[in-house]
Formats: structure tokens, C-alpha cells, sequence
């Protein structure tokens, strides 16, 4: 274990290095933010001012901006892993992966090591977005969410790093050039706000639209993540009416059907396991052959 350990001391040092590469992996989540400041915030502000006459500006600003941060926090666990596997894609250009093969290390260690080394970065950028997201809810928002809260985040965070690092790392076996890896970053980046029904609440989209995306992952993980960010805003907002709450949840997100179906929180729960252990298993032996 002490190789797999020393390549993934080694990862991390290329991944914070690149200044260029951390700051890429956190554009998705930062395009969102700067879009509900400048412009989509106002927008949903309003949207529910008007649906909910009664409520008070201050409950509606926390609400959209508990649910804003709960996507900034998903699309950070997917796209922190996967600008951390561009060390994989930099090892097989230069063609470090022959100095490997002569090395005393042996290849499940190098493959254990690209896939901790990403799966420890997505959790570190992710833990510091939950971090700063803490604090912006309290100070601006005036939403302190409290521990137990925190930690379910924390938790949901985890698992959603492990299942999407495990599938970019699928993906990135497949890509053979920096160059290619860069336009895939930027597509995942910006896609995944769409597709988690970030950047545009699912009530805004056609019916079948929004069945696509209710059947992703993605959008389903976001889910887990704006129950426990939106819990006590929600409630403030809809002044505790639960047919109101109901409608607003369905909107945003927050509960999530395909057609007739609800989808529940333990079964997304169950996806994301059968991604982490299906995606790590076809990454490694997809990684191995490259290696190879």
C-alpha cells in the first residue's frame, strides 16, 4: 500500500500545482454562481414573489440561494475528479507509463493511485465548496445550516465524489491527448449544470425534457443534496402549507418523478454505489490495458 499511497501523494502535488487545472475543474460551479448573481437569481426571485404574494423577500432570497448552492455543490464533485485525471492522460502522452512498467510499482498500485489520487481531490475541492457555501448562506443569506445537516451534505458529497470520478475515470480511459481532455472539462463542466437541473429548475422545462433528466443520475444526486440545503428554507417560504411545499419541490427539484414514478432518496442512494463499484471496476481494467 505504500506505493499506491506515494503515487497518490504524487497526483495531488501535480493537481494543486496546476494552478490553470484547479481553477478549470471549479468552473462549472463557478459559471453557476456568477449566473444566479448577475442574472438567474433575480429571475427566481421573482418568479416565486409572485406565486407566494405572502412570503418575505428574505425567506425567498434563502431559498434560491440554498438551492443554487446545492448544485454548485454536485457540479464540484463531478468536475474537481474529473481535472484531477489529467495526471492519467499527461502519464500516457509523455509516455511515463513505460518508465512504470520497468519500475518496481506494480500496476494495480499505479490504478489504485489515479483513481484515490482523483476520488481525494474531488472531496477536498468539494469540501471547501460546502465550506464556503456555509458561510455565504449564513452571512448573506442569513441561513446557518447546523451540523447534523452539514454532516448528511458531507456524507451525500462523499458518495456522489466516489460514483462520479469512478464514471469520468471510465470516460478519460478513452481520451489520449491533453488537448481533448481540456474540451471534455469544459463540455462535463458546463453540461452538468443542465443536466442536474441546475441552471434551469426542472418546473421551467417540457414535461418530457424534464423526465430525461429526472432519469439521470446527476439530477437525482442534486436531489439528495437540495433536501438537506433547502429543509428549513423551503418550510420558511411556503409558511409550513404542504400542498404549496409540494408544488415547490416538484419545480425545483427537490422530489423528482419520471412520468407517474417518484423516484425515492434510497434508490438514488443505490445508484450511486452500483456506479461506484460498476465504473471503479471497468476504469481499472480500461486504465490496466492503457498501462499495458
Amino acid at each position: 500500500m505504500s506505493s499506491v499511497f506515494a503515487i497518490v501523494r504524487r497526483n495531488l502535488r501535480l493537481f494543486f500545482r496546476d494552478r490553470m487545472n484547479v481553477f478549470f475543474s471549479l468552473l462549472g460551479a463557478l459559471i453557476l454562481f456568477l449566473l444566479y448573481t448577475l442574472f438567474l437569481g433575480n429571475m427566481q426571485r421573482s418568479d416565486i414573489e409572485h406565486e407566494f404574494s405572502g412570503a418575505s423577500s428574505d425567506h425567498v432570497f434563502a431559498f434560491v440561494d440554498s438551492w443554487m448552492f446545492a448544485g454548485i455543490v454536485l457540479i464540484a464533485t463531478v468536475t474537481t475528479g474529473l481535472g484531477a485525471l489529467s495526471a492519467l492522460i499527461e502519464d500516457g502522452e509523455s509516455g511515463r507509463f513505460r518508465d512504470f512498467l520497468v519500475s518496481p510499482t506494480r500496476q494495480r498500485s499505479l490504478v489504485l493511485g489515479y483513481l484515490l489520487s482523483a476520488i481525494v481531490v474531488a472531496l477536498i475541492m468539494s469540501t471547501v465548496v460546502i465550506a464556503v457555501s456555509v458561510v455565504y448562506l449564513g452571512l448573506v443569506s442569513g441561513l446557518w445550516l447546523d451540523a447534523p445537516t452539514i454532516a448528511r451534505i458531507g456524507a451525500l458529497t462523499l458518495l456522489c465524489c466516489a460514483a462520479f470520478t469512478a464514471l469520468c475515470a471510465f470516460i478519460v480511459s478513452f481520451v489520449r491527448s491533453s488537448s481533448a481532455n481540456s474540451a471534455l472539462n469544459t463540455v462535463v463542466g458546463t453540461a452538468t449544470g443542465f443536466i442536474a437541473a441546475a441552471y434551469i429548475p426542472l418546473g421551467a422545462l417540457p414535461q418530457s425534457v424534464a423526465n430525461v433528466i429526472s432519469a439521470m443520475p446527476f439530477a437525482e444526486a442534486g436531489m439528495l443534496l437540495r433536501r438537506e440545503f433547502t429543509a428549513s428554507t423551503l418550510t420558511e417560504l411556503t409558511g409550513g402549507n404542504a400542498q404549496a411545499g409540494a408544488q415547490v419541490r416538484d419545480a425545483y427539484g427537490i422530489d423528482l418523478a419520471v412520468g407517474s414514478q417518484a423516484i425515492s432518496p434510497g434508490f438514488v442512494v443505490l445508484v450511486l454505489l452500483v456506479m461506484t463499484v460498476v465504473f471503479t471496476l471497468l476504469a481499472a481494467m480500461r486504465i490496466r490495458s492503457r498501462i499495458q
